[in-house]
């Protein structure tokens, strides 16, 4: 492995659209360093599942980071107080996590400065999702504003580029890059209360549009539901 070859830090949640996110950031010729958190989430299996995909995916370095956002509460992933919804909403959900998004990235761009990493991967989506703000591009055009400014490396003349490669793009055509790129979905957890084995509820807003990605693409689901 050439020491010369770019690097990337990939965020990598344990769901679907990271783990494509990831996959996609190694066919674009970077050397992956993997970056999760346990901000205190109910879905603690989507971190046993970001473990076997960076493991299947060769990352150079898988990192998880801990936080707890059920501090400050706010979210019915954070909060067991709040109920998670089983039907959607107008605007944005109870499951939206106040400045998740922000931390993340922040985090991120950290661990990339010390790497010396060319870009940072993230697979936020503005078509098929939630409807949180911090998905949206204008999210990411701010964020990376503020890098530009914020670090030694954009002062140095080598900015670190925030890459959103499925930001404009449907579920299911998320799935049919990942399946072509030869990504195993069935180590991705979606559900935003899956069981300890993994298991998806099948009710909450993040399986209803898992499943219709699926359909769509023509892909044979493999959720392994409660």
């Amino acid at each position: 492995m050439s020491f010369s070859a770019k690097k990337a830090v990939v965020l990598l949640s344990g769901g679907l659209d990271s783990a494509t996110a990831l996959v996609l950031a190694r066919q674009a010729g970077y050397q992956c360093y993997a970056l999760s958190f346990n901000y205190g989430q109910r879905a603690l299996a989507e971190l046993q599942a970001a473990e076997a995909i960076a493991h299947q995916l060769g990352v150079i370095e898988h990192k998880t980071i801990r936080f707890d956002l059920g501090d400050i509460g706010g979210s019915a992933l954070t909060d067991h107080s709040i109920d998670v919804p089983d039907q959607l909403h107008q605007g944005v959900p109870v499951t939206y996590v106040p400045a998740r998004n922000t931390l993340f990235l922040s985090m991120a761009l950290g661990w990339a400065e010390v790497l010396e990493a060319e870009a940072i991967f993230i697979g936020v989506n503005a078509v098929d999702y939630s409807g949180y703000p911090d998905c949206r591009p204008a999210f990411i055009e701010a964020f990376q504003a503020m890098a530009n400014v914020a670090t030694k490396a954009a002062l140095e003349g080598k900015p670190i580029r925030i890459e959103t490669p499925l930001i404009y793009l449907t579920k299911a055509q998320i799935i049919q890059q990942g399946v072509a790129a030869g990504l195993d979905y069935s180590l991705t957890v979606s559900c935003y209360q899956a069981d300890s084995q993994g298991r998806a509820c099948g009710v909450c807003d993040s399986c209803r549009l898992r499943a219709q990605g699926f359909a769509e693409a023509a892909v044979a689901d493999p959720t392994r539901y409660q």
